[in-house]
């Protein structure tokens, strides 16, 4: 029999970031490689850091079909949320065409829906409810697309686990080595109770020492601080104009109108793809 074959797509997340090991990162989706099988699996990672849904859909699909996986995750999002050209309806039509590609094949397909980085980055709520909404909307269309396409889909938004700060990097944003594994351990379980998981789970239990506080503060000072100026170059214009009309309608009691509009945006992207199905629906 040929090895499973398990790909991943996505960002920085399922790249690995924030579980370091030797020269690169490591990961989730690594540490849940080994346990999909009792012999050997065929892992590929084609994440990217700051990879966006178009680019999983244009450039990481394609690959990934040629691969023909058996398992395939495709974990993304956040990295358009943190965009000034969000757009729920491209985001919703780049995840609809992914997951259908995907599944087409016959592979059995992972998402995850993700905390918003607002919250993790504890940003000042003016700032960070924008981000939380946009996070929300990207987090519907995941629900509502995973359940369409037969999913094995983890929570990851929710649980104790996010206000834990042993699970998280220096960043914030990424989880550590012990919060990667306790991805890789609820994806193990949930592959395990669908009867695709027959390897043993991934150890809960960190194999290399965590960083030092000196450590931390370097890559914070280095690395983090860029990562955090190219974001800001490109979205902080918008998040400024995003906070002042949140805090016009805070004042006026009118904050609730921000989330129907959400809500009516995810209802009419989701739509949408129900159209595009049936272009004799009209």
């Amino acid at each position: 029999m040929r090895p499973v074959r398990f790909v991943a797509l996505g960002d920085s997340l399922t790249e690995g970031v924030g579980d370091p090991t030797g020269e690169g990162w490591r990961g989730w989706a690594a540490l849940l490689a080994g346990g999909l099988s009792g012999d050997s699996v065929d892992f590929t990672n084609l994440a990217v850091s700051g990879a966006q849904t178009r680019d999983v859909l244009e450039r990481q699909t394609p690959a990934a079909l040629d691969l023909r996986p058996d398992v395939a995750s495709v974990v993304i999002g956040v990295n358009d949320t943190l965009r000034c050209t969000f757009d729920i309806h491209a985001v919703a039509a780049n995840l609809d065409k992914a997951y259908a590609a995907v599944t087409g094949q016959g592979a059995v397909l992972l998402t995850a829906c993700l905390p918003d980085p607002g919250s993790m980055l504890r940003l000042p709520g003016a700032l960070a409810r924008p981000l939380a909404r946009r996070q929300r909307a990207v987090n519907a269309v995941v629900h509502a697309l995973s359940e369409r396409y037969g999913a094995v889909h983890l929570h990851a938004s929710e649980g104790a686990w996010l206000a834990d700060r042993a699970m998280w990097s220096a960043d914030r944003l990424h989880p550590g080595e012990r919060g990667h594994r306790q991805l890789a351990l609820r994806f193990h379980a949930l592959l395990a109770k669908a009867g695709v998981a027959k390897g043993k789970a991934p150890s809960p239990e960190p194999e290399f020492p965590v960083p030092t506080k000196s450590a931390s503060l370097l890559w914070l000072a280095t690395a983090g601080t860029a990562w955090v100026i190219r974001r800001c170059t490109d979205l902080l214009p918008q998040l400024l104009r995003l906070a002042l009309d949140e805090m016009r309608h805070r004042a006026r009691g009118t904050s609730a109108r921000l989330d129907l509009r959400t809500s009516a945006a995810v209802s009419s992207a989701l739509a949408a793809l129900t159209v595009a199905e049936r272009p004799d629906a009209a």
